[in-house]
C-alpha cells in the first residue's frame, strides 16, 4: 500500500491561491477515480477537484474558508502500489532555479532585517448560541410604578451590556435585591420575567464565517468603493410604448420563440449607446494608467444565486437581437442558479446591468464592477399620473440609476449616454432601426 498526496491545483489565470468551500469526504472514506472530493473557490468561479485514483482518505488538510496556496497537499489517499508520495516529496526537496543575478548594491552596515509580521488569528467557526427554553418557577408580581430595582453596580453594568432592563428581573437577594445569578436566570430564560409577561430580551449572538462566494462579493466590493470615486446619475424613462411593444411582440411570439422581458431592449439600447459613446465599454487599468476600449460589447449581467450575487457575461451584444438577448440571458441565468455555469462565462465582461426585477425601488446606487467603467441600473417599472395636454393620464415609467468611474466618465459624458438609451426606450421602433 502507498500514499496519493492530491494538491491544490493550478486553475490557470495567474491565480496562486484558493478557498476551500466544500468538503465531500472524511477521513476514512472509500473513493473511486473521479469522485469529487472537494471544491475550491478562485476569484472567477467554483471548480471541483476529482480524485486522479481509487483509494482510501486518509488524511484531509485544511478547514472551509481556509486560503490554499496552489501546490498545497490537501487530501492524502491510501492506494495500491506506491502512491506518489515520493514523487510529491522529491519535488517540494528539488532546489529552487536560480533567480537571474541581480546588479550588486551597496550595502549599508546598519541595516537590519524587519521583523516577520505575526500570524493573523484564525477566524471562529460557525457557533449559535443556545437560549434555555426552561423556566424556574421564581417569578412576582409587577414592580410598582417608579420602584427602583435593587442591584450592585456591578449587575447593573452587566445588564445594560446585556441589554437587560432590571425592572423585569425577578430577584431572590434579601428584599428582592437581584443577584448575578438572578440575571444569569433571566438571560438563559430559566425565570420568568417580573409580571409574568413571556416576552423578554433576545440575547443570543449567531456568529458566522463568512467564506466563499460571500467573501469574494464582500472584498471585491470592498475593493470598488474604497478605489473607484463613483458617480450615480438617475433619469425617468416613459416606457408606455416599450411595454405595449413588448406585450404584442409576446401574444404574437413562434412556439420556439422566447418570452421577452425588459431587460433584453435595454439591452439592445445599451449596445446602440455605445456605438455613439464607446469610452462607456471600457476597462481602466489605474495601476498602470491605461484605458482600454473594446469593439465588442459584452454586457454582465448581475443575477442573484443561492450562494450569492454573480455575474454572467452576455459576449459579443453587438452581435444580437431581441430574442438573442433573452434566450442567452435565460441560459446564463439558470446556469449560475444551478452552479453549472462555467468560469470562462463569468470573465470578460466590459459594462454591467444590473437589475433588481419587479421590486427594483424607486433609485438605487449600484457599485461599479471594476475594471469597468460603467454599470446600468434598473429600477421597478410603476404606472403613475403625468401631466400632458392639459391633464393627467397615466404612463408607465421606469427609472435608471447608472454608477460610472468618475476619473474616466465626466457627469455631462455619463448624463448624455443615459439620455441616449432613454431616447431609444421611449421610442421602441429605433431599436430595430440600424444607422
Amino acid at each position: 500500500m502507498g500514499l496519493h498526496k492530491i494538491q491544490m491545483p493550478d486553475v490557470g489565470e495567474g491565480i496562486t491561491e484558493a478557498e476551500i468551500v466544500e468538503w465531500n469526504v472524511s477521513v476514512g472514506d472509500v473513493v473511486k477515480e473521479d469522485d469529487v472530493l472537494a471544491a475550491v473557490m478562485t476569484d472567477k468561479a467554483t471548480v471541483e477537484i476529482p480524485s486522479p485514483v481509487d483509494g482510501v482518505v486518509k488524511e484531509i488538510s485544511g478547514t472551509i474558508g481556509d486560503m490554499t496556496p496552489v501546490g498545497a497537499v490537501i487530501i492524502t489517499l491510501e492506494v495500491e502500489g506506491e502512491g506518489n508520495e515520493a514523487m510529491i516529496s522529491a519535488e517540494a526537496d528539488a532546489p529552487a532555479p536560480a533567480a537571474e543575478e541581480a546588479p550588486k548594491e551597496e550595502v549599508k552596515p546598519e541595516a537590519k532585517a524587519e521583523p516577520a509580521p505575526a500570524p493573523a488569528p484564525k477566524k471562529t467557526a460557525v457557533v449559535k448560541k443556545p437560549v434555555a427554553s426552561a423556566k424556574k418557577a421564581t417569578s412576582g408580581a409587577p414592580r410598582k410604578e417608579g420602584e427602583k430595582p435593587i442591584a450592585s453596580p456591578a449587575v447593573r453594568k452587566r445588564a445594560a451590556d446585556a441589554g437587560v432592563k432590571l425592572q423585569y428581573v425577578f430577584g431572590t437577594g434579601p428584599v428582592g435585591r437581584i443577584t448575578h445569578e438572578d440575571l444569569e436566570d433571566y438571560i438563559s430564560g430559566a425565570s420568568a420575567p417580573v409580571g409574568g409577561s413571556s416576552k423578554r430580551a433576545d440575547t443570543s449572538v449567531e456568529e458566522t464565517k463568512v467564506i466563499g462566494l460571500r467573501r469574494k462579493i464582500a472584498e471585491r466590493m470592498q475593493d470598488a468603493k474604497q478605489r473607484i470615486p463613483h458617480i450615480t446619475y438617475v433619469d425617468e424613462i416613459d416606457v408606455t410604448a416599450l411595454e405595449e411593444l413588448r406585450e404584442h411582440m409576446n401574444a404574437t411570439r413562434k412556439e420556439d420563440d422566447p418570452k421577452l422581458t425588459i431587460l433584453p431592449f435595454i439591452m439592445k439600447a445599451m449596445v446602440m449607446a455605445i456605438k455613439d459613446y464607446p469610452k462607456l465599454n471600457s476597462h481602466y487599468d489605474d495601476g498602470n494608467d491605461m484605458l482600454y476600449t473594446y469593439g465588442g460589447v459584452h454586457i454582465g449581467m448581475a443575477a442573484q444565486t443561492p450562494g450569492g450575487l454573480m455575474v454572467p457575461v452576455l459576449n459579443h451584444c453587438e452581435a444580437m437581437e431581441i430574442n438573442d438577448f433573452a434566450n442567452e440571458a435565460k441560459r446564463l441565468a439558470n446556469a449560475a442558479r444551478d452552479g453549472s455555469i462555467s468560469r470562462e462565462e463569468l470573465t470578460g465582461s466590459t459594462i454591467t446591468l444590473s437589475s433588481l426585477g419587479k421590486m427594483g425601488g424607486i433609485v438605487s446606487t449600484p457599485v461599479m464592477n471594476s475594471p469597468e467603467v460603467a454599470i446600468v441600473g434598473v429600477n421597478k417599472v410603476a404606472t403613475r399620473p403625468e401631466w400632458r395636454d392639459g391633464g393627467f393620464v397615466p404612463r408607465k415609467m421606469m427609472n435608471l440609476s447608472s454608477s460610472f468611474d468618475h476619473r474616466i466618465i465626466d457627469g455631462w459624458d455619463a448624463a448624455e449616454f443615459i439620455q441616449r438609451i432613454k431616447q431609444l426606450l421611449e421610442n421602441p421602433a429605433t431599436l430595430f432601426m440600424e444607422r
